[in-house]
């Protein structure tokens, strides 16, 4: 069986479709098929579908999301960028590059709740690296990026629970993305934890993209956190073995609450019991048998959390979730890796919203 295609993330299909308007604006004769990136740690060359010049001053771009044999809903997405130059004021001639290069959300691209561009500290850089070299040096840019698609994907998604509004966001911590079920990519999270875990003892795990957003919304620091895919188990197993003091885990309940009833690998393809380990716990809180038909007649974890709250049952039904979290953790950890760590939990609903902590 051939490897999993690495592919790109969708930061760098943005900058590229900037970089190709700006370069075409400068010289408005080069037809361009690709660009190069600076992905900061690494080189690639990226498509252009389109580029046009739609007056002196402006161009637009298009590059298609191609995130290689990961299993991404933004597969093909277009992707463009609106460029425009105008002239720099004297008075501002030594500003910074913030208001050199300037970031907008077009239509598709996200907002946080703030009104601000869902475009993260990653992306930034890339911008920046890539594009802040190409503008004139008595011209400002202003770059604003629009994804036509955005608005319906993010319904697909979990963003509007982690404060990314109207849209996708242009957020990752690199430019390649890989298959979160590849073995080799469960080996990059075991490096990043054996790494961190020399100066921090504490760590914080996050589970995808939208676990590390929230992670820096709360300011927790870089230095702290572990991405873990689904291998929760795993890498429970490593952090004790590495000699971890503790372990936050931060995550979307619809995913953590799969600890409480024993399942460590959290892919679906593998186990989904959300609703009857929750119908589980109502059981074990005393609810009567019409909120177990409730829970188990929801669609989603969150559906199920939303109707114990109508019955009054949320509250202690998730704390009694997230007490059996760190429970089978623990337990999980002393029998593979035969040592004590802590192990406490945050889980989030749909809405961005804490439903509850069990914290050391």
């Amino acid at each position: 069986m051939s490897p999993p295609l690495p592919g790109y993330t969708l930061p760098v299909f943005a900058v590229a479709a900037a970089k190709a308007a700006l370069i075409n604006l400068r010289n408005t004769t080069e037809k361009l098929a690709s660009v190069s990136l600076d992905l900061l740690d690494e080189n690639a060359e990226i498509g252009i579908a389109q580029v046009a010049i739609l007056d002196s001053n402006t161009a637009l771009a298009i590059t298609l999301s191609n995130p290689g044999d990961n299993l991404d809903l933004t597969r093909n997405t277009p992707i463009w960028a609106l460029v425009k130059l105008s002239p720099r004021q004297e008075e501002i001639k030594g500003q910074i590059e913030e208001e050199i290069l300037i970031l907008e959300a077009g239509e598709g691209l996200g907002k946080t709740a703030t009104g601000e561009a869902a475009i993260y500290s990653f992306a930034r850089r890339l911008f920046t690296a890539n594009l802040l070299a190409l503008i004139p040096e008595d011209q400002i840019a202003s770059v604003k990026i629009i994804l036509p698609q955005g608005r319906e994907l993010a319904k697909r998604t979990s963003n509007e629970a982690f404060g990314i509004l109207e849209g996708l966001a242009l957020l990752g911590t690199s430019g390649i993305s890989q298959p979160l079920s590849a073995a080799d990519h469960l080996e990059e999270f075991r490096g990043i934890l054996r790494e961190k875990v020399k100066s921090n003892r504490n760590l914080v795990f996050c589970i995808g993209a939208n676990g590390y957003s929230v992670a820096q919304r709360l300011s927790i620091p870089e230095s702290t956190i572990v991405p873990t895919g689904n291998w929760l188990g795993a890498l429970l197993v490593e952090a004790g073995l590495y000699k971890a003091e503790s372990v936050l885990l931060l995550g979307y309940q619809g995913k953590l609450i799969k600890l409480a009833g024993g399942i460590f690998n959290t892919s679906s393809h593998i186990a989904d019991a959300k609703l009857e380990i929750i119908a589980a716990a109502v059981v074990e809180v005393g609810g009567d048998i019409a909120a177990v038909r409730t829970v188990l007649q929801a669609k989603t974890a969150d559906e199920a959390h939303k109707k114990l709250i109508e019955l009054s049952l949320a509250d202690v039904v998730f704390k009694n979730l997230a007490q059996k979290i760190t429970q089978k953790a623990e337990s999980y950890v002393k029998k593979y890796a035969d040592v004590e760590m802590k192990v406490g939990v945050v889980l989030f609903d749909r809405k961005g919203e804490i439903i509850c902590k069990n914290q050391f």
